[in-house]
C-alpha cells in the first residue's frame, strides 16, 4: 500500500519554519529509502533533518526551495565501510613508503584532500579503519570535518593501530573460526573464507566486509590485464570467498579498502559486488541501512525516512538496473546543506 504524506500548514507554522530553519523539496524521478525503491516519491528536508517521504501534497511557505532533480535516483548518503584516508594508491607510492618516507604533515594534506573527494562521490559517511602510521592524526581530521574547516564525510575512527611484536599468527584459517565465537562484529577482507567459516558467521551474526576492489587494484598493480588475462589465483579465490558468503546468507558490508585504490571511486567496490553475484539492490542496502545499522548508527543515518539526519544523494540514471550509475552523483547533501549540485 503506498504511503501519502498530506502536509498542511496553518499561517503560524509556516512562520516558525521561515525564522527557524530552510526548507528543502527534492524532486526526483524515485527513492530507494535504504530498503526498497519508490516511484514518485519525494523528500521534504526541514534544517539538518529529514521532515518527510513519500508521495506528498503541500502547502509550504514560499520560502521552500523546490530542488527538481528529474532522471534521478534519489538514495540515503552513501557509507563507505573500510578506507584508509591516510593512504593513496600502491602504484604511486608502495605502503612501505608511504608509512616510512612521507611525512605525517604531507599524509595529512592529502588526507584533507582524500576526504573532500570522498564526499563528493556521493559518500556522506566513512569508516575509516586506521591510519597506518599516522598516529592519532584521523582524530583531528575528524574535528576538522566536524567543526567545518575542511569538507567530508562523517567519520567512524579507529585511530593508531594496535600490533603484536612478531606480526600476525600463523594461521588464518583459525582466527577466522574463532573470531565469531569471541564476539566480534565484523571481519574484514575474509579472503580464505570458506563454508565453514561463514556458518560459523551466520550464526553468530558476524557481518563481513570483503574489500574485493582493493584485491582487483593490486592484482592488477602486479600485471594483471582485466578482461584480457585470465583471473589471477587470488581474484578467483576472492570470487569463490564472497559466493559462499552470500550462499551462507551472511550479512555483507560494502567497504573497498580504499586507499590502495584513489578515493572518490568508492562505488568500484560495489560494481565489483555485484559482479561476483549480488543484487544490485542489495548492494545499495549494504552501502547504506545495512553498514549504518552494524556501525551503530541505524538510527540517524542509511535510511530515508523521518527524523534521520538529512544525508541525501542524487544518481543519474537507476542504479538497480545499472550499478555504474552510482558513479554518476549529481546532487549531494549532508546534514541539511548542500555539497553538490
Amino acid at each position: 500500500m503506498k504511503k501519502i504524506f498530506l502536509l498542511v500548514l496553518s499561517v503560524f507554522s509556516l512562520s516558525a519554519y521561515a525564522q527557524k530553519d530552510s526548507l528543502y523539496l527534492l524532486k526526483p524521478k524515485q527513492v530507494f529509502d535504504g530498503e526498497v525503491m519508490h516511484k514518485d516519491w519525494v523528500v521534504l528536508v526541514k534544517g539538518n533533518t529529514i521532515e518527510a517521504v513519500g508521495e506528498m501534497k503541500f502547502k509550504l511557505p514560499a520560502s521552500t526551495k523546490v530542488i527538481d532533480l528529474p532522471g534521478t535516483t534519489l538514495l540515503p548518503g552513501l557509507i563507505e565501510g573500510h578506507a584508509h584516508l591516510f593512504l593513496h594508491p600502491y602504484n604511486e607510492v608502495s605502503w612501505n613508503d608511504q608509512v616510512l618516507k612521507e611525512s605525517r604533515a604531507e599524509r595529512t594534506a592529502r588526507a584533507v584532500k582524500h576526504a573532500e573527494a570522498t564526499l563528493l562521490a556521493g559518500f556522506t559517511t566513512l569508516r575509516d579503519l586506521g591510519t597506518e602510521g599516522a598516529q592519532y592524526d584521523d582524530a583531528g581530521l575528524k574535528q576538522a570535518i566536524e567543526k567545518e574547516v575542511i569538507k567530508g564525510p562523517r567519520l567512524i575512527i579507529a585511530s593508531k593501530a594496535i600490533v603484536a611484536k612478531g606480526s600476525y599468527g600463523p594461521n588464518y584459517k583459525n582466527a577466522d573460526l574463532d573470531l565469531p565465537m569471541g564476539g566480534v562484529a565484523t571481519i574484514e577482507h575474509g579472503d580464505g573464507g570458506d563454508d565453514e567459516i561463514f556458518k560459523s558467521m551466520k550464526e553468530k551474526n558476524v557481518a563481513f566486509c570483503p574489500t574485493l576492489a582493493a584485491g582487483d587494484a593490486i592484482s592488477q598493480y602486479n600485471g594483471w590485464k582485466k578482461g584480457v588475462d585470465a583471473e589471477p589465483e587470488k581474484i578467483v579465490a576472492k570470487r569463490k570467498s564472497f559466493q559462499s558468503a552470500l550462499k551462507n546468507g551472511v550479512t555483507i558490508l560494502m567497504g573497498g579498502d580504499v586507499g590502495v585504490f584513489s578515493h572518490g571511486t568508492n562505488a568500484r567496490e560495489m560494481e565489483l559486488m555485484v559482479d561476483y553475484g549480488m543484487k544490485p539492490i542489495d548492494v545499495l542496502r549494504s552501502a547504506t541501512s545495512i553498514n549504518a545499522k552494524t556501525f551503530g548508527y541505524g538510527d540517524s543515518i542509511g535510511s530515508l525516512k523521518k527524523g534521520m539526519l538529512a544525508d541525501i544523494i542524487a544518481v543519474n540514471g537507476d542504479p538497480t538496473e545499472n550499478i555504474k550509475a552510482i558513479e554518476s552523483v549529481s546532487f549531494v547533501m549532508k546534514d541539511g546543506k548542500i555539497i553538490k549540485q
